[in-house]
């Protein structure tokens, strides 16, 4: 049982959650998931951060693991390490691509994943079983480097089997819900990593024009989406506050809101501020160019 885990690092919180209302109507048992995100496996975050995520996903007896994103930092230098942290997870994962993983290589990423035994869902979703329940797991491509197709991960999806969705950016939880899909889980924001004073809202959501910054928002009656903080860093590896530690959330899906201790309540949205098409058509030509980058260091 999570609530008996004792072993937890001192730089990690485990955060546990039930799932959607739907979820509780359509299961007799329940379905646990463990969420990681934004490993960058790499150099700003050591190596041991990253086993010890895969080993508090592990003591949890998750029947899922999510991975939400970024699972590299700025290179492919670290593919084999990334192979050896997810070859650790003792259950089935899926998972989705985030913008660094898309600048450092999409291929070679899905290649890592692949020989990890990870299953990649780029603008796509399957159909689980577990303990005679049916679950839909959907995975959205990254939407910050303008990898998404909403259109297409939906197409098929089955409206009587609750499905679970996985974003690397979580405001894409808004096009996701009217199709179906009533939680999604996501990454991106780290939680802002400085989490004191609120510093995190500010730098996050005002400034980068977030709506969801950290934790649960929304209506899991009508649809909700969780943020991860995340395991690694990209930029620098400080992390100061409670909402800013490494994270491994639990949700219990088939377990109804209210039903457990959860780590805090939903909550509402930021004003947030979508992104300029120029600052879209930025962040493609941005893949692009580190492509070029790439191609040619290999050639010479």
């Amino acid at each position: 049982m999570v609530e008996h885990i004792r072993d937890i690092p001192r730089s990690f919180a485990l955060r546990r959650f039930a799932g959607p209302h739907r979820f509780c109507q359509r299961w007799d048992s329940p379905i646990r998931v463990a969420h990681i995100t934004d490993q960058h496996v790499g150099r700003v975050t050591p190596h041991t951060a990253q086993l010890d995520a895969v080993t508090l996903a592990n003591l949890t007896e998750a029947d899922v693991v999510a991975l939400t994103g970024d699972f590299v930092a700025h290179s492919q230098l670290y593919l084999d390490q990334l192979i050896e942290v997810l070859s650790g997870l003792d259950a089935p994962a899926f998972a989705v691509l985030g913008n660094h993983d898309h600048w450092a290589g999409a291929d070679e990423v899905r290649w890592a994943l692949q020989q990890a035994g990870v299953e990649l869902l780029d603008n796509a979703h399957t159909t689980i079983t577990v303990r005679g329940e049916r679950l839909q797991v959907l995975g959205l491509d990254d939407a910050y480097t303008g990898h998404a197709d909403v259109d297409k991960a939906l197409k098929g999806l089955d409206q009587r089997i609750p499905t679970l969705g996985l974003s690397h950016i979580a405001e894409e939880a808004d096009r996701l819900w009217p199709g179906g899909v009533d939680l999604v889980l996501s990454g991106h924001t780290h939680a802002g990593q400085l989490t004191v004073a609120r510093l995190h809202e500010l730098a996050v959501g005002r400034l980068a024009g977030h709506r969801y910054v950290h934790g649960l928002y929304g209506d899991r009656g009508a649809g909700a989406v969780y943020v991860g903080a995340g395991v690694g860093a990209s930029v620098f590896p400080f992390r100061l506050g409670d909402r800013g530690k490494r994270e491994v959330a639990v949700f219990d899906l088939g377990l109804a809101p209210g039903s457990i201790d959860e780590h805090h309540d939903e909550q509402p949205p930021g004003k947030g501020r979508a992104p300029s098409d120029k600052k879209k058509q930025k962040r493609r030509a941005q893949v692009a160019k580190k492509a070029k980058k790439r191609s040619k260091r290999f050639r010479s």
